[in-house]
């Protein structure tokens, strides 16, 4: 059995279940307990508050955590990163008032600075040989300029939203952060193995994501001009239909050319062109 620590709440609890219900891991979550057990897989969640996840990791009370790269960055447990997530993006800044001209790194010299992050936020000041009074807050750090507690912060910046509200303004990015997968170095083999079942899963839903599944029929002497506009991951599937001289293509496109590349299929013959969604792709 895999024991994995996760957040108790928040969007990386979300995103985080959200990520487990894809690989068809299937979790009680009709009433919250501090330790959960998967119905279908050999894994067991434990929550937890996102700064204990490194420590509990690296000591080996949980196998694996998923946790915010700024916190196992702030925390320096000895855990390894097994994968990154690409999910709970953010960034951690450096903020000022907004009337005040800011005029480079040095304006932070002799500053007061209100921070959760003094670790990251001490080795970044070090690197540029700058002087600042860091001021530890476990709480709402944006308010601190405001009530006179401190001249800056130090802070995790989403949508920036935050900073407006208090008058503040992001003049300096330390750190961009998601999500990581870590484990305890000291795995026995057969944890290995659920565990590579489990990266396996991951990696079939994440190969699937922003990915169509595209049908479309084709007259047989349009084929090879639609096919030249495919740029598919293999060659596309093509199978005769029941109407002679018509053939049905079958291929998968990234989101991102889509509708480029529908508006080159219908142009190039392609009717009836139906997209599904997918859930998993097996590499």
């Amino acid at each position: 059995m895999l024991r994995i620590a996760v957040q108790s709440k928040g969007r990386l609890y979300e995103e985080t279940m959200n990520m487990l219900a894809e690989s068809d891991i299937k979790l009680s979550t009709s009433k919250r307990t501090l330790l959960v057990q998967s119905k279908n897989f050999p894994i067991e969640v434990l929550f937890l508050r996102d700064d204990d996840i490194p420590q509990t990791v690296a000591s080996g009370v949980a196998d694996l955590g998923v946790v915010g790269e700024n916190e196992y960055m702030e925390r320096e447990e000895d855990a390894e990163i097994i994968r990154r997530l690409d999910f709970s993006r953010c960034r951690l800044s450096l903020a000022i008032p907004k009337a005040i001209d800011y005029p480079g790194l040095s304006w932070f010299e002799g500053k007061k600075i209100a921070t959760s992050y003094p670790v990251i936020l001490q080795r970044f000041m070090d690197k540029h040989g700058i002087k600042a009074d860091i001021h530890v807050i476990t709480g709402s750090v944006e308010i601190a300029p405001g009530i006179g507690l401190a001249d800056a912060i130090f802070d995790i910046v989403s949508s920036g939203s935050t900073l407006v509200s208090n008058n503040l303004r992001e003049v300096e990015v330390v750190m961009q952060s998601e999500a990581l997968l870590i484990g305890n170095k000291n795995l026995t083999e057969e944890k290995k193995e659920v565990l590579e079942e489990l990266l396996f899963r991951l990696e079939a839903v994440k190969t699937a994501e922003d990915k169509k599944y595209v049908r479309m029929n084709v007259p047989n002497t349009c084929l090879d001009d639609v096919i030249s506009v495919l740029p598919g991951m293999r060659s596309p599937t093509v199978m005769p239909l029941a109407t002679e001289g018509w053939s049905s293509v079958h291929t998968v496109l990234d989101e991102e050319c889509f509708w480029d590349i529908i508006g080159k299929l219908k142009a190039a013959g392609a009717e009836g062109i139906l997209v599904s969604p997918i859930e998993k792709m097996i590499p």
